[in-house]
């Protein structure tokens, strides 16, 4: 699994995506806190840049990325 931290500090891991039942147009992001909490959220509010003492940041910042394609 991939791990985020997000801006204030957490650590959590993306578990998968899925749909939003009301609104197949919708991709939710479910990802889980250190603590075992589940949680989930839109995946255009999960992944957004906000704004954080005047600077641009990922809510969510990837921790451990997937290494490079070769070739790509």
């Amino acid at each position: 699994m991939v791990r985020y931290r997000h801006y204030k500090g957490g650590i959590y891991e993306l578990v998968c995506e899925a749909t939003l039942e009301s609104d197949p147009t919708v991709t939710m992001i479910v990802y889980k806190a250190g603590n075992g909490t589940i949680w989930t959220r839109p995946a255009s509010v999960f992944f957004e840049l906000i704004e954080v003492n005047g600077a641009r940041v990922p809510r969510f910042a990837p921790i451990n990325p997937a290494p490079p394609t070769p070739g790509i």
